[in-house]
């Protein structure tokens, strides 16, 4: 039986190892930290029974990934708050996305039917085109007419889209889901992540995984081991010499790890692409115990599942250009996650996890605490009072926990236009190492970060086309 060895047990790895072991390959998987799961996973780091995700929190594109329809999970995981995103302003209004295109154009005013131009028909159609947005963007589009008003949205830089929002509460909120992208927002296909996460949020929500993430990453991994995946932890893999023997290996690592492990069997032309691949800015994160919920301003923010902090729309597109460039802003874009709203079996009692982290430069070695409170504390009046424990995880932390997470960059790499596109080289077939049997799957490929899985599956799928000629070279040669 042909045997492939997974390396690297985060979203990606595990999709790989679904897809090979549904193809009858033996697959075992190998991770360096003592638990399975990368960032997918959760904990109760300040109260017993208070859950907190680690990194991944809040889905959409995982939500409507083919993978998770694939591997047939006893039960559905997610869980939807009653709004999905809110942005709110300093003059105490909120803007408010929700699953429903209507309700959302509904709450935009004069903006809503050009909000419902251009997300409507991507959004209605999303499984279509998800077949093009979540593969590389390199080849022949099988729907090119969809693609192409998705465009729209995604290839122009998302300060340039804002301007086709008369009002500033509509700007602020498409610019806010635009710096997911961890980027300067002045540049070209950086929106194609705001894009795709507002698509995905019209055509299946903003969900989070029902007891934490790390209870979707646990039943993968049940279901792996029913297929006969064997897993192995706490063992790094720094060279080829570590590994077991194999006769594909997939790699759920960052690009300078795939350097090293490989070394001087790697083309030279990859091996410098490969180093140079640039790490994007960093996450600092903040975790709270908040006694009786955080006391927003505007009464909706409440509800929301995620909750952007960065005000006008000049204000995230400065801020984002700041941390990109490496200059730490006084008020930092943050994201806050309220999935208990969502999920209330993550509090205790009146107790409620808080998860947020800031946008940070790359590799920044401060503390960004007191702007992360701050930030909170600008738009819930009292925030402070509330606080009963917290946690800080720093950019230096991240990526002392996860090898991926260079410099504390929780996106595995820059997604600058080029990046985005081809990951760490120019190249049609981004998975591919140049080394005979060995592939690229982390989230520096195509299509980037979250936990929809489609990194590992497509670069397995192109592992497993590349084992057939070899098979059929085997069988030729004379016994």
């Amino acid at each position: 039986m042909t045997r492939a060895v997974i390396v690297g047990s985060g979203p990606n790895g595990l999709a790989a190892a679904a897809t090979l072991s549904a193809a009858g390959l033996d697959v075992h998987v190998v991770e360096a930290a003592d638990e399975l799961g990368g960032g997918a996973r959760n904990s109760e780091p300040l109260l017993a029974g208070l859950i907190q995700d680690h990194c991944a929190a809040v889905h959409p594109m995982a939500a409507g990934s083919p993978y998770f329809a694939d591997l047939d999970l006893p039960e559905s995981p997610w869980v939807l708050p009653e709004i999905d995103c809110a942005h709110p302003l300093d003059d105490g209004d909120v803007v408010l996305l929700r699953r429903s295109i209507v309700e959302t154009a509904a709450g935009l005013g004069a903006d809503g039917w050009r909000w419902q131009t251009l997300f409507g028909p991507s959004s209605r159609s999303f499984a279509a085109l998800s077949e093009d947005i979540l593969r590389p963007l390199v080849g022949i589009p099988r729907h090119p007419l969809l693609l192409a008003r998705f465009g729209a949205a995604a290839a122009l830089p998302p300060v340039w889209t804002a301007r086709a929002f008369a009002e500033e509460r509509t700007r602020a909120l498409f610019l806010g889901v635009a710096a997911h992208a961890f980027q300067r927002l002045d540049q070209p296909l950086v929106g194609g992540i705001g894009a795709g996460i507002i698509t995905a949020g019209h055509a299946v929500g903003w969900p989070v995984v029902a007891g934490g993430t790390g209870t979707l990453t646990a039943a993968v991994i049940s279901r792996l081991r029913e297929r006969g995946v064997t897993f192995e932890t706490g063992r790094r893999i720094r060279s080829r010499r570590d590994l077991p023997p194999h006769d594909v290996v997939m790699l759920d690592v960052h690009p300078h790890a795939v350097a090293e492990i490989l070394g001087g069997s790697l083309p030279r032309r990859t091996a410098e692409a490969f180093r140079r691949f640039r790490p994007g800015p960093a996450a600092f994160k903040v975790e709270f115990a908040v006694e009786g919920g955080v006391p927003w301003r505007a009464e909706e923010t409440g509800r929301a599942g995620t909750v952007h902090l960065a005000g006008s729309a000049r204000e995230i597109a400065a801020v984002e250009r700041d941390v990109a460039e490496g200059r730490m802003p006084e008020r930092p874009f943050v994201l806050v996650g309220q999935q208990h709203v969502a999920d209330p079996q993550r509090s205790v009692g009146n107790v409620h996890p808080l998860y947020a982290y800031a946008h940070v430069p790359a590799g920044y070695t401060g503390d960004a605490t007191d702007a992360v409170v701050s930030q909170i504390e600008r738009f819930a009046p009292g925030f402070r009072d509330r606080i009963r424990a917290m946690r800080v995880i720093t950019a230096t932390e991240w990526s002392q926990r996860n090898p991926n997470f260079v410099g504390g960059d929780i996106l595995t790499g820059a997604k600058t236009p080029l990046q985005f596109m081809l990951g760490p080289r120019i190249s049609a077939q981004p998975y591919d190492t140049g080394v005979p049997g060995f592939y690229l799957c982390s989230a520096a490929t195509p299509p980037g970060p979250g936990i929809h899985g489609l990194c590992g599956v497509n670069a397995a799928r192109r592992a497993l086309r590349g084992l057939v000629p070899a098979k059929r070279t085997r069988e030729a040669q004379p016994a």
